[in-house]
């Protein structure tokens, strides 16, 4: 799994966007509100991601994993290696994710 990876699942979604914040994250949108963000400049490259509550507390036990720096509150996970999960997985947490944020926003940007 590598970024070309990830960025193809991502892209594969409704609506989606992607921009680079704070100079060195890939960070992939809907309604102009993250949903998965990937560091570039890191080796290996880490990532994080929205998880229903259930999951957050399962997942951040998980070796490599961990809460996502400032974004924990709103049950965000880190994973510190992209390669701990595999392309499944991957298609699974990031449309997890991205539904879970779409979801939230208002219904005119929801369409």
């Amino acid at each position: 799994m590598n970024i070309k990876d990830l960025r193809a699942i991502c892209q594969k979604f409704p609506q989606v966007t992607e921009d680079i914040k704070w100079g060195h994250d890939l960070c992939f949108c809907i309604g102009e509100k993250m949903f998965l963000v990937a560091g570039l400049d890191q080796s290996p490259t880490g990532a994080s991601f929205k998880v229903p509550d259930e999951d957050f507390e399962i997942l951040i036990d998980k070796e490599g994993f961990k809460p996502a720096a400032y974004l924990a509150r709103y049950k965000w996970v880190h994973v510190n290696n992209i390669d701990l999960l595999s392309k499944k997985e991957w298609i699974n947490y990031a449309k997890q994710s991205y539904n879970l944020i779409k979801n939230k926003l208002p219904k005119k940007k929801q369409q």
